[in-house]
Order: structure tokens, then sequence, then C-alpha cells
């Protein structure tokens, strides 16, 4: 079966608050994550659309190429995008390609409101290094209680754990699960991830760069 595929104006046009972004890079470091997390991609992405707001992605980084939209300052870490132009710098600079997939049915704005209080705990919050983050992957595999419930208390956040955090204070995803639980694999049709209240997330659209600059 052919896979579906969008050009980047046609995705924007599209996207909508808790709708995933996922990224596929052949760096030696894209290759790192992808093993050390034993996904398929090694980044994912949330975007958040707010009324007349540019459509912007929510994620964890270790550049600090673009301007973070919360803090206004460039930062690496945990940090808040202008979505077109985060997804043409993991496109064209980094060399990822790039996946969108769908939350269905669209948030109301009490759900949107528990993303914007998620964005003002965690943004800045630092990237693990390279240990920290292989180590608490496998951490993460096993069982154990939960430390905290509180979704402000990362120390460090890696992209698939800003994503969950910010899920579950949605209400998207059920609580009691660790952070380092999630990689970015989790967020793949593949794993099929269960969504709480009826919540579904669609397969993955190939979103095409070559056409982003299609009306």
């Amino acid at each position: 079966m052919s896979e579906s595929r969008l050009g980047l104006t046609e995705a924007l046009d599209l996207v909508r608050t808790g709708d995933l972004w996922l990224f596929r890079g052949r760096t030696a470091a894209d290759r790192m994550i992808q093993t050390s997390t034993n996904s398929p991609v090694n980044h994912v992405g949330m975007a958040i659309v707010i009324d007349d707001l540019p459509p912007l992605l929510w994620h964890a980084e270790l550049g600090r190429t673009l301007p973070d939209v919360w803090s206004g300052g460039r930062q690496r870490g945990v940090q808040l995008h202008d979505l077109r132009a985060a997804v043409e710098t993991w496109g064209q600079r980094y060399g990822q390609r790039a996946w969108l997939r769908q939350l269905s049915p669209a948030l109301g704005t009490d759900r949107e409101d528990a993303a914007l209080r998620t964005v003002a705990r965690l943004d800045g919050t630092p990237f693990p290094s390279t240990a920290q983050l292989a180590g608490r992957w496998l951490r993460g595999r096993f069982p154990r209680p939960r430390r905290s419930a509180t979704p402000g208390a990362l120390e460090t956040a890696f992209c698939a754990e800003v994503v969950a955090v910010t899920y579950e204070a949605m209400g998207l995803l059920p609580s009691g699960k660790a952070p380092n639980w999630y990689d970015p694999g989790r967020f793949w049709s593949g794993d099929a991830l269960a969504l709480r209240d009826g919540f579904t997330l669609g397969d993955e659209i190939a979103v095409d760069l070559t056409v982003s600059a299609s009306s």
C-alpha cells in the first residue's frame, strides 16, 4: 500500500493541537538515538495550534537554531518553535524525514489550556546527556513506582518524555507510567499506543518538504 503524502503547507493547513510530528534521520547521532531507544524514529514533537498564532511545535532538542516562542530567546532543551521553521530545519538542515500523525477528535479548550500550562512548567528544561539518555531508557523498560506525579518535576527531558507528560496532562494518556517509559517509537503507529476517552492517532502521513512552498 502506498504511503500517504502531503506537502508541508498542506500539512500546516490541517494540523491541530495534539497532532504528532515524527522524524527519522541517518546521521550517527540519529542512529544512536534510534538504537539506544529501540525506535524506528529518533525525534517526536507535538503541535500546538492556538487562536491566531501560527502552528507551533512543542519538543526537546540539543540545538538552539531557532528562537523559543515562549521565552523569546535561543536555548537548548525543551522548546516551543514555529512549526514550519522547525520542520524545515529538521528536514533541510538536519536531513530528517518527517511524518504527521493526526489526533482525533479535535481537542477542547480545557485540554489545550492543560497543554499551555505544561509549556509554562517545562519550557527550558535541559536535554539529557547521551549517557543519561541511554540509561534512563533502560531504566524505563523495568516497571517501578513513579517517583513524582508532578509533570514539571523533570530535571532533564528527552523529546518523547515531553510529549508523554503533555499528553498525560491533557488526559490523553493514563497516569502511572514514568516519563522515561516513553521513547519516540512509542508514538509510531506500530506500537499501538492506547489513548484515553476515545481519542485515537491516525497513521503516519509523510510530509514532503520539496513542495513545502506550494499553496
